[in-house]
């Protein structure tokens, strides 16, 4: 197992026109050869937006891009005819296949926190799909079958034990509270890289919300 703290994450984004991004591998300026990827996650970006703040129209391909709202609402458009108003605890899927172009905005009047994750097809190419799963049930896991994964959402009380799935390469990624794995706490922002897990248990110190990804070999 490999921890991965918060404030070890590269800033980013543009405090100006407030954005505030912390990336967990390497992106942009920020160059690690050896922090490109894990397993099929190439990107996990912690964002927040301040009210009339977001993303212009810009490009993706060859990705799936999974989003999670933690708190207010994040508005989605794409050329692929999508627009959608995403909210905290919803799931949103954009697969970039051959090529789209989309635009993030916060068009709220509160502020806006998601942490979207970019995942490696197993194959590109193919056309665009987009979906939402609204308010994510923790036991219904969210498979991304391009990439050969699955997100777990967990949400353990404090005291509380929870199970994490087996897998070639499993990633924990917490968003809120505080949570033991393997001796180690975790708060938020942290994460844990771990590499042919089996019987791994997570413990609520606090309550607290987990993002973790099971994902195959590669």
């Amino acid at each position: 197992m490999e921890l991965r703290r918060a404030d070890e994450r590269y800033p980013g984004g543009d405090r100006a026109a407030g954005i505030e991004t912390r990336h967990a591998f390497s992106f942009g300026p920020h160059y690690d050869p050896g922090n490109l990827r894990f397993g099929a996650l190439i990107a996990c970006n912690e964002e927040r937006l301040a009210p009339g703040a977001g993303f212009d129209e810009h490009p993706h391909s060859h990705t799936e891009i999974v989003t999670w709202v933690v708190e207010g609402e994040l508005t989605h458009r794409d050329t692929a005819g999508h627009e959608t108003v995403v909210r905290a605890g919803d799931v949103q899927r954009l697969s970039a296949a051959a090529g789209v172009r989309h635009v993030e905005r916060n068009d709220g009047t509160g502020p806006l926190t998601f942490v979207q994750m970019w995942l490696a097809p197993r194959e590109s190419g193919g056309d665009p799909s987009y979906e939402v799963v609204r308010a994510l049930d923790d036991s219904v896991p969210y498979a991304v079958p391009r990439a050969d994964a699955v997100l777990h959402v967990r949400r353990p009380s404090a005291g509380e034990r929870t199970g994490l799935p087996d897998a070639a390469y499993l990633y924990v990624h917490v968003v809120r509270g505080t949570v033991a794995l393997d001796g180690e706490e975790l708060g938020p922002g942290d994460a844990a890289r771990i590499t042919g897990a089996r019987g791994v248990v997570a413990t609520g110190v606090t309550d607290a919300e987990l993002l973790v990804w099971r994902m195959g070999e590669r």
